[in-house]
């Protein structure tokens, strides 16, 4: 197992104790207030651990704490360690970005996009491109979840029984054949929607390698970076540091909900939203990236391949408000461009929260979240395990507390 550790002094490294102690007191105060059942905020700079708090509970009800080897389910940022393990073999020659899927996953050959109507009266059309690999690492493949509950396509994945992103009792082959099945909901490239594509990836990584995805990862991912506890389910000796999950309640509290079943090996290996890991897992993973690719004399991609993974790629220096889908045109996506699998800061004037240009990061659904800022060579992760109901205020709390440690 791996305990992250506070390596230097906040002031060390030019960032400001007394913001930083605000920090700690607002989130403290979430946590008291049985609005949070307990998280882990660490922030560092320069390749080194500058303010580290472990706060709360990872289980309430069984009153243990959360510690600095606890494990997360890091959901949705479990999508850019997937996006390494593509370029990894895309860097291997194996394919390319513009490769069409259907190269490796025949089902999605001859897609079909959707023109109007619903239910049983939807009407496609053939597709004028194939769907390619950057389509799906940059969400703009056209598919979506059905959860959105905003597209008559969102309806159409519900009654094909994928209410998140799994069909349940299947594998990811079978989830990635029944996405197939079903029309896009726009043409590829022409717009954002964040989607299930990620699976996709990970379905493709797996034909690609011939190895499970899980195996892969553990291979080519975890293994080189030192991610000593990362993975897509949880062994019988780690499961007592597993933090529970929580939701919130219709009173502002927090109650119990089911989380992944992560013990013993799923069915399914999902690369959108399987992983699994620490803090000092992802922290390895923060500064692979940070570092441009290499750490600790192991390189897993060249320099000019993590560039081309954290630079927009939205057509036009587009952001997620203007290109996105309609479910995804809200002021929080502005300023926001996307990369090969994390959101990157394009226009900080737009954005809701401080940020700085060319910051990227991704967060995950129990409200985990990281950022790696190059301009002040600082990366940030909060992890905690609450689904919200709705919107919610952590991240931009989050940043705005981060950003007065750094300017203050």
């Amino acid at each position: 197992m791996g305990h992250l550790r506070q390596e230097v002094e906040p002031d060390e490294v030019g960032l400001d104790p007394k913001a930083l102690a605000r920090l700690d007191q607002h989130f403290a105060h979430e946590v008291d207030d049985g609005r949070l059942p307990g998280y882990l905020v660490a922030v560092s700079r320069h390749g080194r651990t500058a303010h580290l708090t472990a706060y709360g509970h990872r289980d309430v009800e069984g009153r243990l704490p959360v510690e600095t080897d606890t494990l997360w389910r890091m959901y949705s940022m479990t999508k850019p360690v997937t996006s390494v393990a593509a370029l990894i073999l895309m860097e291997e020659g194996r394919f390319g970005l513009d490769t069409p899927v259907a190269e490796f996953l025949p089902a999605f050959a001859d897609p079909r996009v959707y023109v109007d109507g619903s239910g049983p009266d939807v009407r496609t059309r053939p597709a004028r491109q194939p769907i390619l690999v950057r389509h799906l690492l940059t969400h703009t493949a056209g598919l979506t979840f059905g959860f959105y509950h905003a597209h008559p396509v969102d309806a159409l994945y519900r009654e094909a029984g994928i209410e998140s992103s799994v069909v349940p009792g299947t594998d990811l082959a079978r989830t990635c054949e029944a996405y197939a099945r079903l029309p896009l909901q726009f043409e590829p490239g022409t717009q954002w929607n964040y989607s299930v594509a990620t699976n996709v990836v990970g379905r493709l990584i797996e034909v690609v390698s011939g190895q499970d995805l899980d195996d892969f990862l553990a291979e080519r991912v975890f293994g080189p970076l030192g991610m000593r506890d990362a993975g897509l389910s949880v062994t019988e000796a780690q499961a007592p540091r597993l933090a529970e999950l929580y939701g919130e309640t219709e009173d502002g509290g927090i109650a119990p909900v089911p989380g992944l079943p992560l013990h013993g090996r799923p069915r399914l290996l999902s690369g959108s939203g399987g992983m699994v890991a620490t803090a000092h897992d992802y922290h390895r993973f923060m500064e692979f990236l940070r570092r441009r690719g290499e750490l600790d004399g192991v390189r897993l991609l060249s320099a000019d391949t993590v560039a081309r993974l954290t630079t927009n790629h939205l057509p036009g220096g587009a952001d997620l408000r203007s290109f996105g889908s309609q479910v995804h045109r809200q002021p929080s996506k502005a300023g926001l461009g996307f990369g090969l699998g994390v959101s990157v800061v394009t226009d900080p004037e737009l954005t809701r929260s401080p940020a700085v240009l060319g910051t990227f990061g991704w967060s995950g659904v129990a409200t985990t979240t990281f950022w790696v800022d190059p301009h002040h060579d600082l990366t940030v992760q909060f992890l905690t395990q609450l689904r919200p109901t709705g919107s919610h205020t952590v991240y931009p709390e989050l940043k705005r507390l981060v950003h007065e440690a750094v300017s203050g």
